[in-house]
């Protein structure tokens, strides 16, 4: 079974596989108070990446949900800018997906380019390998959780084939994709 996310590309940006070695450049990457404006929290310090990072790539205790986390390297700049998650409930075929992209790098359509590229990933197996992931139909449904006033986090669902319906958790609205539709 594929425990670990394999990597994936897009035109832009390449989404590696996650490893407690990137907290140093991430810590920067996601600095900006202003990114937790909808989500609640504040950045997180080199060191407390560093464990979080440990856990997430330690996997999940339940056998049956990945931890799938991939940071995002602008491939021009051969800089990190962000990252994408995907929890996936295997039983379910369900993944739930995340994204962040640092302030100094918003406004460039990384984030869609990212989220349209985990989608595919997810659904389709676009560059991933054998096991249990991707590619297999382990994934028929996608979903995010967005608040009801992240306008842009709601373009980014959108762009990535994803549409918003009546289910909410926490205040946020779920918005889903399905395997097969455009």
């Amino acid at each position: 079974m594929n425990l670990e996310p394999e990597p994936f590309a897009t035109a832009r940006l390449d989404a590696l596989p996650l490893r407690v070695a990137y907290a140093d450049e991430m810590a920067a990457v996601l600095g900006d108070p202003a990114l937790h404006t909808y989500t609640g929290g504040a950045p997180e310090t080199a060191d407390g990446l560093r464990a979080r990072y440990g856990r997430q790539t330690a996997g999940s205790p339940d056998p049956g949900v990945r931890w799938w986390n991939w940071v995002l390297r602008v491939r021009d700049e051969g800089r990190l800018a962000g990252y994408v998650q995907a929890t996936v409930d295997v039983p379910g075929a369900t993944a739930e997906i995340a994204w962040v992209v640092g302030t100094r790098w918003q406004g460039s359509g990384y984030a869609k380019e990212a989220a349209e590229g985990l989608v595919a990933h997810l659904l389709t197996g676009t560059g991933a390998g054998t096991g249990a992931g991707p590619g297999t139909g382990m994934v028929r449904t996608v979903l995010a959780h967005i608040h009801p006033d992240h306008d842009a986090s709601a373009a980014v669902a959108a762009a990535a084939g994803l549409a918003p319906t009546e289910r909410w958790c926490d205040g946020e609205r779920r918005w889903e994709r399905g395997a097969g539709e455009d």
